[in-house]
């Protein structure tokens, strides 16, 4: 597995990298986002850690380019902890978080999961079928999202949510039952991490991601995927 580390701290980048080696990834490095975009168009990455405060191309901007091409997990570091710079960072596609500075056993952990989920592509089991509601097709075995016959463009975390949700249309999910089911670890206040993607996915599969047609909320409860023949 190859992991982009893309930091302008060149000591955390050591650091990371001696931590990730350590596990047996191979690591390549990046010190600002222009320099993390002609990699990650030049090799094959399958996880990119990114900070968010570089000069050239901050990683906020640097994913959002990495989203426009590629669905690869990224995990932002940044020494923000405020929830606004956390929605923020999963707002232009990020799919983890983590505050710098950090446990290494966390960083190793979190990059493992995401890696499961990378390689799934978010399924939750080792199962494989075509999943319906109305004009709403999740296809486990080419791992596609259709609408109305139209493929849309999701990432791991976004398809295990769908998946689970409409291979269970009509059933309602807990935010913590969502979180535990795609993320493969304990729920700890889930709630804008969660919120965050659903937002995106509506984004993506509604015409009218106001008045939600498929992906509904049941106030004080969770999220499911109206049931439709």
């Amino acid at each position: 597995m190859n992991i982009l580390i893309c930091d302008d701290d060149r000591d955390i980048v050591d650091a990371i990298e001696v931590y990730l080696k350590n596990e047996g990834y191979n690591i390549c490095k990046a010190y600002d986002g222009i320099e993390a975009l002609d990699i990650v168009r030049r090799e094959d990455i399958n996880l990119i850690l990114m900070d968010i405060m570089m000069p050239k191309l901050d990683g906020m901007r640097t994913t959002m380019k990495i989203r426009e091409e590629k669905n690869i997990p990224i995990i932002m570091l940044s020494a923000k902890s405020e929830d606004y710079d956390k929605i923020t960072g999963l707002n232009v596609g990020a799919d983890d978080y983590i505050t710098k500075p950090f446990n290494p056993l966390e960083l190793i952990a979190r990059v493992k999961s995401q890696l499961r989920r990378y390689v799934n592509l978010g399924s939750m089991e080792k199962k494989t079928g075509v999943f319906k509601s109305g004009g709403l097709m999740v296809d486990d075995e080419a791992k596609t999202v259709t609408v109305d016959g139209e493929q849309v463009t999701v990432t791991p975390i976004e398809f295990g949510i769908l998946k689970l949700l409409t291979e269970n249309a009509g059933k309602v999910f807990s935010m913590d039952k969502i979180y535990e089911a795609v993320w493969k670890e304990p729920s700890f206040s889930p709630e804008n991490t969660v919120a965050v993607h659903v937002r995106r996915i509506r984004e993506k599969i509604e015409i009218n991601p106001k008045d939600p047609k498929y992906l509904k909320v049941v106030w004080g409860i969770g999220y499911k995927i109206e049931k439709y023949r």
